[in-house]
Order: C-alpha cells, then sequence, then structure tokens
C-alpha cells in the first residue's frame, strides 16, 4: 500500500528545460500514484523573473501530456511557489528561505527538504555553501541534496566539488544522479542476477568468459558540438553511465539488498579495478572518430559546424576493463560507445563459456549469451544451445527471448521519478557513491592524459558502421567478438 511522503523539494534552474521536460511531469507521476498527498511543497528558484502564478502556468504546460483530471492537477500546481534568485548571493538566500518556510509552514511539512541541483556544475559548491552559511538546512527531519552530472571534469576537479559539498551535507545526505541508474533494464541486472540461482551461481570466472556493455548512438554531434569536443565518448558516456552499469555487474554479491550493503559490493569491485599505464591504455583502449558515410547527410566529424579542423576528440570508444577480483580473475570487461553507429542501441550482453561435453559430432557446443536489453526497448535474450532437427546429433543455438510489453510500458516509472522517490525514501542504491566516482575518474583520467598527450593513435570509421576495425581487433586478441553487430 502507498504511503504518503512528506517533504519539501527546492528545484534550483526551476525554469529550465530539464524541470519542465523531466523534473515536474516525474514529481506529478508520484502525486497521482499517492506519494504525495498534502503534505509536500516544491519551491521553484531561478533568476527569472516570475510571478508565482507565471510559474504554476509553466508548471501546468510541463504536465500537460500527463493530465487526464484538470481538477487533480491543479490541486498539484497549488504546492508549488517561486522566487527569484541569485545562487551566487548570500543575501539573496534570505528571499529563498523565507519562500521555503512559508511553503513548509502551509503544508504543514516538518523538516524534510531536498534540494536538486539542475544548474550549472560550477554552482553546485557554492549553492551547498550557502544553503548551510544561510539556514537554508531543516533543523528536524532530513537534509538531501540531488545532483546532475558531470560530477566534475577529472578527479581533481571533482575531489574539490567533494570537499565543498562535504563543509554543508554528509555523504549519504549526497544523491548523485545518473538517470541511466534509473532505468528499467539496468536495474534489473540485480533481479536476474540475484534472483535466478542459475545466474548467481554462475556469475564468476568459471563459467563467465567475457562481459559486454554497448551504448551505441546513430545521430552525430548535432548541434552540441561547442560541448562535445571538450569531452567525446570517453567523458561523455564512459567515465559515468557505463561504469555505472559496470559496477551492477561487477560487483560482489551484496550482504543484504539496502543501499549501504549495495555500494560496499560495488565499491569492493571498483577498488579492484586497474588503473592503467600509457603502454596499457593504447594495449586495452581504442579511441575513433567518425569519417563520411554512404549517405550524404552524414559528415566527417571534422566537417560538422564549430567543431575544430584540426580536433582530435574521440566520438568512438572501445575498451577492456580488468579487475583484480578472485571472482573475476582473466575475464574482460569490454566496453563501448559512440556516434554515428549503426544502431542505437544500449546492451547488456554476458558471453558464458562454450560446453565442454563431446557429442562425438562434427558441431560442438557454442557459447550461451545473455543478453540484457536497455534502449530503445527493453528486454532479455538467451541464446543457447540446443540439439538441431537433422538425422545427425548435432547442435544449434536457439533464442530465448522477453520483450518489455506496452502495458509494462506504461506502468514503468521514468528515470527522473524513481530518482526523486528514491532521494525522498532516504534510498541510495540507484545512485553513484564518492568512491564509485573517483574511481572512475581515476580510471578515464589515466587514459585522457595518453590521448592529451597524443600518445595514442586516432582512428577513423565510417558513418553507419559499429566503429573502426581496432575495435574488433581488440577482442579478437583474446578470441572474443563483439556479440551485437548493429
Amino acid at each position: 500500500m502507498v504511503s504518503e511522503i512528506k517533504t519539501l523539494v527546492t528545484f534550483f534552474g526551476g525554469t529550465g528545460d530539464l524541470a519542465k521536460r523531466k523534473l515536474y511531469p516525474s514529481v506529478f507521476n508520484l502525486y497521482k500514484k499517492g506519494y504525495l498527498q498534502e503534505h509536500f511543497a516544491i519551491v521553484g528558484t531561478a533568476r527569472q523573473d516570475l510571478t508565482d502564478d507565471e510559474f504554476k502556468q509553466l508548471v501546468r504546460d510541463s504536465i500537460a501530456d500527463f493530465t487526464e483530471d484538470q481538477a487533480q492537477a491543479e490541486a498539484f500546481i497549488e504546492h508549488f511557489s517561486y522566487r527569484a534568485h541569485d545562487v551566487t548571493d548570500a543575501a539573496s538566500y534570505a528571499i529563498l528561505k523565507d519562500a521555503i518556510e512559508a511553503a513548509a509552514e502551509k503544508f504543514a511539512i516538518d523538516g524534510n527538504r531536498i534540494f536538486y541541483m539542475s544548474v550549472a556544475p560550477r554552482f553546485f559548491g557554492t549553492i551547498a555553501k550557502y544553503l548551510k552559511s544561510e539556514n537554508l538546512l531543516a533543523t528536524t527531519g532530513y537534509n538531501r541534496l540531488m545532483i546532475e552530472k558531470p560530477f566534475g571534469t577529472s578527479f581533481e576537479t571533482a575531489e574539490e566539488l567533494q570537499n565543498d559539498l562535504e563543509n554543508a551535507f554528509e555523504d549519504d545526505q549526497l544523491f548523485r544522479i545518473d538517470h541511466y541508474l534509473g532505468k528499467e533494464m539496468v536495474q534489473n541486472i540485480a533481479a536476474i542476477r540475484f534472483g535466478n540461482p542459475i545466474f548467481d551461481a554462475a556469475w564468476n570466472k568459471d563459467y563467465i568468459k567475457n562481459v559486454q556493455v554497448t551504448l551505441s548512438e546513430v545521430l552525430g554531434v548535432e548541434e552540441r558540438a561547442g560541448y562535445y569536443d571538450t569531452t567525446g565518448a570517453l567523458l561523455d558516456m564512459i567515465q559515468n553511465h557505463t561504469m555505472q552499469i559496470v559496477g551492477w555487474l561487477a560487483m560482489e554479491k551484496p550482504d543484504s539488498f539496502n543501499d549501504k550493503d549495495i555500494r560496499a559490493a560495488k565499491n569492493a569491485a571498483f577498488n579492484a579495478l586497474k588503473i592503467y599505464n600509457e603502454e596499457e591504455v593504447n594495449k586495452y583502449f581504442v579511441r575513433a572518430q567518425y569519417g563520411a558515410g554512404d549517405s550524404a547527410d552524414f559528415k566527417p566529424y571534422l566537417e560538422e559546424l564549430d567543431v575544430p579542423a584540426d580536433s582530435k576528440n574521440n566520438t568512438f570508444i572501445a575498451g577492456e576493463l580488468q579487475f583484480d577480483l578472485p571472482r573475476w580473475q582473466g575475464v574482460p570487461f569490454y566496453v563501448r560507445s559512440g556516434k554515428r553507429l549503426a544502431a542505437k542501441q544500449t546492451r547488456v550482453d554476458i558471453v558464458f563459456k562454450a560446453g565442454t561435453f563431446n557429442f562425438g559430432t562434427e558441431q560442438e557446443a557454442q557459447e550461451s549469451v545473455l543478453s540484457i536489453l536497455i534502449d530503445p526497448k527493453g528486454g532479455i535474450e538467451f541464446k543457447i544451445n540446443s540439439k538441431s532437427v537433422e538425422d545427425a546429433f548435432n547442435t544449434r543455438t536457439i533464442n530465448l527471448d522477453w520483450t518489455i510489453s506496452d502495458e509494462d510500458k506504461k506502468n514503468t516509472p521514468e528515470p527522473y521519478e524513481r530518482m526523486i522517490h528514491d532521494t525522498m525514501n532516504g534510498d541510495g542504491s540507484n545512485f553513484a557513491d564518492w568512491n564509485g566516482v573517483a574511481i572512475a575518474w581515476k580510471f578515464v583520467d589515466a587514459i585522457s592524459a595518453v590521448y592529451t598527450a597524443g600518445k595514442a593513435p586516432l582512428e577513423t570509421y565510417k558513418s553507419g558502421s559499429m566503429g573502426p576495425e581496432a575495435s574488433d581487433h581488440l577482442l579478437a586478441e583474446n578470441g572474443d567478438n563483439w556479440v551485437f553487430k548493429g
């Protein structure tokens, strides 16, 4: 049975695109489901000068596509208020504090405050500092801070940000958002792995040959060249989304399924991740840029608008991760992500070792593969060995598959809805913790240093392909190949 959650959420960047597209519809869904009832309030703040009524109209417009009952929507919107605010001006926080306390009194909310930072990352530390120094934190209940990525641009900047945040909040009060962790099929990794003894028992080096994580996009850089050329696939997709998915795959089995034990289990794996030197970066990682394709619409990356003519930015990354753990000794974790690839797909492929039983025929048993399809449509595929229909006793591979139904999809919470709900409940299971973020940055910084120094080749690949041949060769060195071909 659904229980009411009493809380007050302040959205910094409350007039921004993310708030309008994702955050307010997510909060509305929690209201419609009964998690939010009478004792909640939403305070929006940004530099834009709006009245409460103008802000409420903004919210009304943002939830229009999710509204079936206008009276219900109006009752929801009554819990919203707004104050214009300069996050860099200490004096401005007094105005915001008055708005928060008025909303808390109006809706009888005793403490329980969440501060959601949907603003430029350079303001994260400043806001946290002033929330504490200007006394905006609740003296009863909880105080929690939700932070959008990117969490720093390197280990050094991430550590500086962490130090700033910890001056105002304890680490267990910090909820670092990676919306991939809110996706239904990413969360399904735990259910599949720990909920099925057949996989739980076989989730180790004795049975698994390799693990593959693919995040491929068909679009090019589009209008994001100004930002993307400073990050590339390595920082935009590998350091955060990919590493967080890998955390669920490589983690030790937790003692229980609470957030503390889950994070401890993940950190046991992250702490065992091998950080590469220059020679190892070139051995285990491939970087590339997309070139032209068969379509005239597929321009090479260097001809895209606002891309420097001499850019060495990576639009594709493939690599091998290694964990120095008894569970994973000798098992490569392959990751890849890129733009202008053959298909849009986010997926995990667990490749099990081929069976050794000899049926006395020419056909040998093949590797079994468990595939967890995350985007664009969720599903599970399990490729296993079976008998062929021929007279001779030969084997063949067959696919057992399940796809999320339209009904299931309709009832699946959006990632931001899950994230906000989990924060209200104080559940950090699906958020990145500092140790995991720090290790990811150290790992990626070692690769970036080699690339920045120009000490690694930059491959090119045809737009509409699945990347450069060097990516295939990387796996072939271990006798492996990519499961997903595009």
